[in-house]
Order: structure tokens, then sequence, then C-alpha cells
């Protein structure tokens, strides 16, 4: 839930939480969502680790009135046709690789949006129920849910404001182990004597604030400018951390032509790392994007930790995104 989705947004390094304003905005900010103007379709596909996880999404979202808007986005990251080993071995010592089976293991989050309007002229806000399944074969598997809550503001000068608060109660996951299949693992490990893990897992709250501003230059041209305040509120290897809060910024751009190709770029994820020497270093993460949009048809690409500057998950990626009202 954390690598985020459509790969405009990821081009511009996450620097959206102020601009958003399409079906995507179920995950960057639910308040985006009063933007929509019909039914919104997204789709995304991304490959990690030398194509062995797969990334995917798919986002859906369309107005209720003139007010309110739902939005409904489906998350998947898994591993699949992973060797399972544990029963190689029989307990006389003999190897026989027809006991080898197959299993997956895949983290999925499935998010409900709603957004409304408030009686401040440019102010909305925009409320997420997330629920969240793990499952690790036949090992043992997991429920979570949490909440989210987004607000945007735009003034008459047309300059964005947006906060987005994550797992604002925090999120929890709670797992059940199947205790005889890790007995089994145990077992097949000589001289392993692990305990079982705990069984519940807590997410903590997070914020994103963004402010952004789009610039019309001569009718055709356009630069979006955009900029994100991440802080999560715990002692990380942020840029700026401290015991109760860490800052990470985060920058963007999209320069776009007669609202019909575009091009993006971003810096963010500004991590202090700790090299294995004692010595230190600030790493960074520069991505860049491209986007076309004809008919209510757009395709964009991202290209994510240009030159591997920093330690996050390198990646192409590809999202499409459809007004589902061009086939009426």
């Amino acid at each position: 839930m954390n690598i985020g989705v459509d790969a405009a947004a990821l081009g511009m390094s996450n620097a959206v939480t102020a601009s958003t304003g399409d079906v995507n905005s179920g995950y960057w900010n639910p308040a985006g969502l009063l933007k929509v103007k019909d039914k919104q379709l997204a789709l995304m596909h991304a490959s990690y680790f030398a194509n062995i996880a797969q990334y995917d999404y798919a986002g859906f979202a369309m107005p209720i009135d003139d007010r309110s808007a739902f939005g409904l986005s489906v998350i998947r990251f898994g591993v699949d046709d992973i060797l399972n080993t544990t029963q190689l071995i029989d307990s006389e010592g003999n190897i026989d690789y027809n006991r080898i089976s197959l299993f997956s293991t895949a983290d999925y989050g499935v998010t409900l949006s709603y957004a409304r309007s408030l009686p401040l002229d440019g102010l909305q806000y925009g409320i997420n129920a997330k629920v969240i399944r793990r499952i690790i074969g036949d090992f043992a598997d997991s429920w979570g849910f949490g909440f989210d809550i987004g607000l945007q503001y735009q003034t008459k000068d047309q300059w964005n404001f947006g906060l987005m608060l994550r797992d604002i109660t925090t999120t929890y996951n709670v797992w059940n182990i199947n205790e005889e299949a890790f007995d089994a693992i145990r077992d097949a490990v000589p001289g392993e004597n692990q305990e079982l893990p705990e069984s519940s897992e807590i997410t903590l709250p997070k914020a994103q604030l963004g402010f952004s501003k789009k610039f019309i230059i001569r009718y055709d041209y356009s630069i979006l400018a955009a900029a994100n305040i991440n802080m999560q509120f715990a002692q990380t290897n942020d840029l700026v951390s401290t015991e109760s809060v860490s800052f990470d910024p985060a920058f963007g751009f999209e320069f776009g032509y007669i609202d019909l190709v575009f091009l993006r770029g971003g810096v963010g994820n500004f991590q202090n790392i700790r090299e294995l020497d004692g010595s230190g270093k600030l790493s960074y993460q520069p991505n860049i994007g491209l986007g076309f949009k004809y008919k209510g048809i757009e395709v964009d690409y991202a290209l994510t930790d240009i030159g591997d500057q920093s330690a996050a998950l390198y990646s192409n990626i590809f999202s499409l995104k459809i007004d589902l009202g061009l086939f009426r």
C-alpha cells in the first residue's frame, strides 16, 4: 500500500496530494474524486525484482451527484510459483523431487472511497475504508482494516492544497498461522527452534501535506508544479528525523501541450543511508514519465529511480485511464 499507483503520479515522484483529481485519487487523496465528471477506469501493471514480483492495480470512480463521488480500487502485489522444498527430504534422508510443490504469496488491498464538498467554496474531503488481505500459501494468512482521510482546498487564484492522513486509526492485520505447516518447516531444518511469530501487525499513521499550481502559457502549453512533505510519526532514516516525527520531501512537475502529450519528472524519497563501513550518504529517487491523452483515453509511462540513486525498487511502469462516457 506504500508503493503508489498510476504512472503519471509515479513519474512526478508521488507529489500529487494537492493536484490529484481523477480515478486514482482513491489512493492519493480521496477528496480529489470530486473532480471526476463521469465514470472512469484505471489499470496499472509493474514488475519488480527481475519480473519475480508482479504489482497490479485497478480503480473505478464515478460522481454520485454534484457534491459527492465514489471510488473503488484493488491492489495486488505477489510472487507466484515459489518452490516449496520442505518435503524434499523424507524422514530417512532420501531426496524426492516429486515432493516439491508450488505456492504463491500475495498482498491484496481493497479500498472504498467517498468524497464530498463542504460549504466553504473550494474545500472538499474524502474518506477511505481499506481491507487488507495477505496470503502466504497454506502457511499463513491475515485480514486487516484501516481508514484514511483526505482534504483538498483550491484558492481563487488556482493554488491547490492537500492533506492526506493515512491509517489514521492505525491499520491492524491479524494473522492466522498454520501451526502444522510451521512445525513441518521447523522439522525440515535441523536445529531450527524458531518460535511462532506475532499474530498481529500494526501500521502506524502517516501524513502527506502537498501544494501545487498549474500555469498556462499561451493557451497551448501548461506547467504543473507540485511538492509534498511526507511525514511518519516515528524515527526513521528520512531526510529530517526526530524521535516523534520524520519528514521526507518530494517535488514534481508536469509539462503539457494542448492537453494531449505530457512530460513529467520529479525527485523524492530522500533517505539517510548508513553504509557497511559506518559512513553515511544521502540517497534520493529521481523519476521521469511520459503521457498521451486522446478523447478520454490516457496512456502513461514512468521510469522510476533513474541512475539507481536510491535503495528503492526500480521499475518501468505503464498505466491506462479511460473515461467510460466515451463509449456511450
